[in-house]
């Protein structure tokens, strides 16, 4: 299993493709405030629930200087369908080979219904405009997380 970030620490730069293929680094959001957050996988349940929830609360997330930010395994075509789909208005990126997501900890041993399985840990990380760690999220349910996400960061 890989180390879970923490506040104070400096997130792990990237750089991966987003649902139509352009390369987005992490450094190219230096000096704004970045909500990156990890979802296993596109036209999920789970996921769908999570990806309208920032879909319908970006504007407040944009207003208090947070841009978002969302990563899966998932290969940039279905990335680009569930984007279509669910006409999401922020970045999805791929990480098909999940070394971010193992770099931010959000990759690793986790139990569904009593299976133990290898995958991703739906995480949510807050990155600051220095490029540290300001809040860290990890096994977070879909449903209700980016209220408590606003919440914590003091978003109305």
């Amino acid at each position: 299993m890989s180390n879970r970030l923490s506040a104070g620490d400096t997130a792990p730069d990237f750089t991966l493709d987003d649902s139509n293929g352009n390369a987005v680094s992490l450094s190219d959001y230096r000096g704004e405030n970045v909500v990156v957050y990890f979802y296993p996988a596109a036209s999920t349940p789970g996921c769908t629930t999570e990806a309208c929830d920032f879909r319908d609360n970006l504007n407040s997330l944009k207003s208090a200087g947070y841009t978002v930010l969302g990563v899966s395994p998932d290969p940039i075509k279905k990335i680009a369908k569930f984007a279509d789909d669910q006409s999401l208005n922020f970045p999805l990126l791929s990480d098909e080979d999940h070394s971010v997501a193992e770099a931010w900890g959000a990759w690793g041993e986790k139990n569904n219904y009593g299976k133990v399985s290898e995958g991703l840990i739906r995480s949510t990380i807050v990155v600051d405009g220095e490029g540290k760690v300001s809040l860290a999220q990890y096994n977070v349910r879909a449903k209700g997380h980016v209220d408590k996400l606003r919440r914590n960061l003091g978003i109305d």
